[in-house]
């Protein structure tokens, strides 16, 4: 949440200012964010105008009420959103559905180590052969180098 630039425009912002912004998604992180922002902004005797969203306005009060209500009604959505993909995992989990990526065979990881390891191919060479990711093969190369264990099947 560190934001130098943001906080150098605070450390200038004067009295009779207005923020321009390209969209509330750019200049606020959340709702709650958001609002900590315009506060902050109005403590300054500041205003913020939203070029996308015309009604985030606070150079009036009909803005500032619009502003408070409509930020309400967005983190309202986003949490019935967030609210029914976790209904929706927990469905897919009730029927026996895990989710994620299928794990690789073991086979297969084994040998792309193998070829790794005897330095006579390339990581280009070994993923074409193999199906596994140059990613992939270098996240085991670590678990082993690690000496964690690799998927047994």
């Amino acid at each position: 949440m560190d934001r130098p630039e943001l906080n150098k425009m605070f450390d200038y912002l004067r009295e009779g200012d207005t923020i321009m912004v390209t969209e509330l998604s750019r200049f606020g992180r959340s709702v709650k964010d958001l609002l900590e922002l315009v506060d902050r902004i109005e403590m300054k005797g500041a205003n913020l105008k939203s070029l996308k969203e015309p009604w985030a306005d606070t150079t009036t009060p009909q803005g500032r009420m619009l502003f408070v209500v409509f930020a309400g009604i967005g983190q309202f959505e986003r949490d019935l959103i967030s609210q029914r993909t976790k209904e929706g995992l927990e469905s897919a989990r009730a029927r026996g559905r895990k989710g994620g990526r299928p794990k690789l065979p073991a086979d297969k990881i084994n040998l792309a180590l193998k070829m790794y390891g005897s330095k006579d191919y390339s990581i280009a060479e070994i993923t074409e052969a193999t199906g596994v990711s140059k990613k992939s093969i270098y996240r085991y190369l670590e678990m082993v180098k690690n000496s964690k264990e690799i998927i047994n099947k």
